[in-house]
């Protein structure tokens, strides 16, 4: 249970305190600061996961963002796929297995809490290295509200890392420093465990904040797990670092093989020794520091390979000093071993084929092939990039005003020189606010050597017999080979983003952090043409993996669609109703007494509208509140028909239309007052129609003088329907005379109901005679009983939305969106006249005149009979012109677009949109249904009362 691989005297872990965990069935022990990927290396443990295509074994590369091969799945405490063993922070109890490249979803609903934050600042810095620290501090002694962001728990980003000293101490008493100097500072905020991965318009940063993962069970249950931040900035600096670049060659995969940087890392940062006897593969000098240190701490190099010719003097009396042995100009081909790496084969680099391959014994072999500026989010703020063949990679060129790069992330490697770029954008940034920047003093890193050129090399050739790099790997992630790239570009392909595509590179979670450069010089060779011309593939968002969950924060369950209820809904609960979603309400179905079926109970609720009288819960209607000098004017131009003419006091019915002259909405408007109306909307379109009655008001006639609310839900309305209306009425609004004369048909008055200061309007969506009573929300209880208590005498009944739908449907009043399908004209419903020819422009007026629009062959709305009275046709069932179904393709002439049981018809009926639907009346037509077709008789679509004389009484 002890940690063979820990060193004393290194890392920044508590050993005082120790950590269980479980990886793939075996009980191990870490330490508070390591991660899942350190505590293994700790323990020895190597072969982590298995390559998705081919099964092979697969170990750990990097210790950060970057790692494409130790995906794990994490079972407890709770389950969670796809995360890289190198990011997971270790805690008691994590009991974690390693994935072949996919995961699977738990079954479990997922009972952490996530949230999202808004903060505004000037400056917004990303990354807390020496780069990102050092703008930091520039920014804030200069007044500026910053804020600091950092994937890590600590700021110090690579000096965690390494061995490298300011101003003669260890980094890590500078980063202390830094850290309570921004602490000092109000308009500073600092936020650990947080990876910024997307840049937006204007200034906007998104960031996961990982707040609770670290503590495993032990996480405060009040405390959310995850938080997006929204963060916007008048100015970014990405001090976002690089990423080491592998080499591709033989085998280069194998569990053992581990970029120069991250085995640094491991022993710096957590005091781990990757491995016992390594070699390190380089093209450049970074790897030798790492060389060094490791050798320092106990590990035996038993021999640098440099693919350059000459190695800097300083660099190999170093190595001499630690009885290293350095072979300058030769790479490795290839490596041995099963599990693990046990021998990486090194020969001379030349021209042609290589040979001399001779062999070195390792448990671990280090590679460096450069670095690669991070730069996806500075890509995302579309700022541009240029190769520099001087490091073989490509670094930012331009940048908008608004965005800034230091450090590493713009192809500075040297501390001193990270150090003074972070500050340098930071007084860029204060500029561009109008600030000035203060100067900081920063500190002295040990002076360096004069640095030796790199080379570049994205792969060595293979020795093998076919050198087709079959066992080259470029994605390890993808299990993509050198040979999918020679595929790619032997098929034709000059594009990198095709290539990316034809060979899946870059498309992993890592997002091609290691491989995609890389790719892009295997390409270049491959084609003959120069890198810096072919470029790279476009970085998009997320720039690292992100669970839906924190992107839905609280927008979960019920809150993700807010489950909206009336003041009603208690006691439809309490007697028995069954509801129907309709947009986000819950609005009562239908009311089943003991031993009804749904059909039971909606043909006795019809009834009871029909010769009695009902009541339904109409509150869900979209209610807007237009006020102003112009707000006739407003409504005219959004309405088919004049508003502006209708009398205070009365009501009007009208439709909308969308800017093609369809069907948009349709609802009654109330004059109010002379600058004052009241309109509804359909109940799922309340929230469109609102946004487009703003959408004009404010982009296309911001000069009107009118202001919009949405009262939708300050309201109660209850429509009373029947026969017995009039008297129900009668006996709770004692004040009011309800006959016909006082109280005409489409007009409305303020009254008293039940003791309550209500609305009642002469309005009916079911051709009966009808009231639509309006009340103040928190008075709805009160008004629905005493409507109950009033109509007992003349059985009073509940309806829902069924019986709703029937009504109006024998009536062919049309519900839009149901009985429309977003190509259908007020003209196709049947309803010209509601186009007014006295105006002269609304929304879609020109497009009724479009030669489209005028054909005598659209589709319109009818009536359909089946011919057996007891066959209810399926809504949406197709329409055709034959008693049987002809070979394919069969011409459909409409569908049915709503279809019921009526008890006043005592029969079916159904309404569809039938193509010349109106020169089709009496006609014979088919639906198909069960394998064979049912005929139905074409009919007007108004079926019951055509002449309208119920709704008087």
């Amino acid at each position: 249970m002890n940690n063979p691989f820990r060193v004393r005297g290194h890392g920044h872990i508590d050993r005082d305190t120790t950590l269980s965990f479980t990886f793939d069935g075996t009980a191990y022990t870490g330490h508070p600061g390591d991660t899942l990927a350190s505590a293994l290396l700790a323990n020895g443990v190597h072969h982590v996961a298995g390559s998705i295509k081919y099964g092979r074994p697969r170990g750990v590369l990097a210790a950060g963002a970057e790692e494409p091969n130790a995906l794990v799945q994490i079972e407890a405490p709770f389950p969670e796929p796809m995360l890289t063993a190198t990011t997971v922070e270790l805690y008691d109890g994590l009991v974690a297995r390693g994935l072949s490249g996919q995961g699977r979803l738990s079954g479990e609903p997922d009972t952490a809490r996530y949230d999202t934050m808004h903060a505004h600042c000037d400056i917004l810095v990303v990354g807390a290295g020496p780069a990102g620290l050092s703008a930091t501090l520039a920014a804030a002694r200069s007044g500026a509200r910053v804020i600091l962001v950092d994937e890590l728990p600590r700021p110090g980003g690579s000096l965690l890392g390494s061995q490298e000293l300011l101003d003669g101490a260890p980094a890590s008493a500078w980063v202390s420093d830094a850290v309570a100097d921004l602490d000092a500072h109000d308009d500073v905020q600092v936020l650990h465990r947080t990876t910024a991965f997307g840049y937006y318009d204007d200034g906007l940063v998104l960031a996961l904040e990982k707040r609770t993962d670290h503590l495993g069970a032990a996480a405060p249950a009040h405390v959310s797990r995850q938080r997006i931040w929204r963060i916007r900035a008048q100015q970014v600096v990405f001090a976002t670092g690089a990423y080491e670049r592998p080499v591709a060659f033989d085998d280069n995969d194998r569990p053992g093989v581990m970029l120069a940087g991250s085995a640094r890392t491991y022993l710096n940062r957590f005091g781990v020794l990757a491995g016992r006897r390594a070699v390190v593969f380089t093209t450049n000098d970074s790897a030798y520091p790492a060389a060094l240190e490791l050798a320092d701490a106990g590990m035996r190099i038993a021999a640098v390979v440099d693919a350059r010719e000459e190695v800097p003097a300083h660099w190999r009396t170093a190595c001499d000093e630690r009885g290293i042995e350095v072979r300058a100009g030769h790479v490795v081909t290839g490596t041995s071993g099963i599990e693990r790496v046990s021998r990486a084969h090194v020969a001379p680099f030349g021209q042609g084929r290589l040979g001399d391959r001779r062999g070195i014994d390792c448990d671990l072999l280090l590679v460096s092939g450069g670095w690669n500026p991070a730069v996806a989010l500075f890509s995302q703020a579309r700022g541009s990039l240029s190769y520099d063949a001087t490091i073989g990679a490509f670094v930012p060129a331009q940048a908008p005003d608004t965005v800034r790069t230091a450090g590493a992330a713009s192809g500075t490697f040297t501390l001193t020189g990270c150090l003074a770029d972070g500050a340098d954008a930071a007084r860029g940034a204060l500029s561009a606010l109008g600030m000035t920047g203060r100067s900081v003093a920063l500190p002295a890193a040990a002076p360096l050597p004069d640095a030796a050129p790199s080379r570049v090399l994205w792969r060595v050739p293979s020795p093998k017999d076919s050198p087709d790099g079959s066992y080259q790997f470029v994605d390890l992630q993808r299990d993509a080979v050198v040979a999918d790239v020679l595929r790619a570009t032997g098929a034709g392909l000059r594009s990198v983003e095709h290539v990316k595509r034809y060979t899946t590179i870059g498309t992993a979670h890592d997002q091609g952090r290691t491989s995609g450069v890389m790719a892009s010089g295997i390409v270049a060779e491959a084609l003959g043409v120069d890198v810096a011309d072919l470029g790279t593939t476009r970085f998009r968002p997320p720039a690292v993996p992100v669970a839906f969950a924190a992107l839905a924060g609280r927008n979960r369950g019920e809150l993700f669609d807010p489950v909206r209820v009336t003041a009603l809904h208690p006691w439809h609960v309490e007697h028995g109703a069954l509801f129907e979603d309709v947009g986000q309400w819950k609005r009562p179905w239908y009311y089943p007494q003991a031993g009804e079926t749904m059909d039971e109970a909606v043909l006795r609720e019809c009834r009871a509208a029909r010769t009695g009288v009902a009541m339904m819960d109409g509150s869900t209607l979209g209610k807007i509140n237009v006020q102003g000098p112009d707000a006739g004017v407003l409504l005219d131009r959004l309405y088919t028909n004049l508003m502006s003419k209708l009398k205070v006091g009365r009501v009007r019915y009208g439709v909308m239309c969308g800017v093609d002259g369809m069907a948009l909405d349709d609802g009654t408007v109330i004059r109010v007052s002379e600058q004052e109306f009241l309109l509804t909307t359909t109940t799922g379109n309340a929230a469109r129609i609102l946004a487009w009655m703003e959408e004009w008001l404010q982009t296309e006639w911001p000069g009107l003088r009118v202001h919009l609310t949405s009262v939708t839900e300050h309201w109660a309305t209850i429509p009373l329907v029947g026969p017995r209306s009039r008297d129900v009425l009668a006996l709770v609004a004692p004040g009011l005379d309800v006959g016909n004369d006082a109280f005409p048909f489409m007009s409305w008055q303020d009254t008293t109901v039940a003791g309550i200061a209500a609305r009642v309007c002469r309005i009916s969506f079911s051709g009966e005679l009808a009231y639509e009573i309006n009340v103040p929300a928190w008075d709805g209880i009160t008004v629905w009983k005493a409507l109950c208590a009033a109509g007992s005498t003349f059985g009073i009944t509940p309806y829902g939305t069924e019986t709703m739908h029937v009504l109006r449907a024998e009536k062919a009043y049309p519900i839009i969106g149901q009985d429309t399908d977003g190509t259908v004209t007020p003209q196709d419903l049947g309803m010209s006249w509601i186009v007014s020819k006295k105006k002269p422009d609304f929304i879609g007026k020109r497009s009724h005149s479009r030669e489209e629009n005028q054909r005598s062959d659209r589709k319109q709305l009818v009536g359909l009979l089946p011919a057996d009275e007891r066959v209810l046709l399926p809504e949406g069932a197709q329409i055709i012109a034959t008693s049987s179904v002809p070979a394919p393709p069969v011409p459909m002439l409409g569908h049915v677009t709503s279809s019921y049981r009526s008890d006043a018809l005592q029969r079916t009926f159904a309404l569809a949109l039938v193509r010349s639907g109106t020169q089709r009346i009496g006609e014979t037509l088919y639906v198909p249904l069960d394998g064979g077709t049912v005929p139905v008789t074409v009919t007007d679509p108004v079926l019951f009362d055509k002449e309208g004389t119920r709704r008087d009484g």
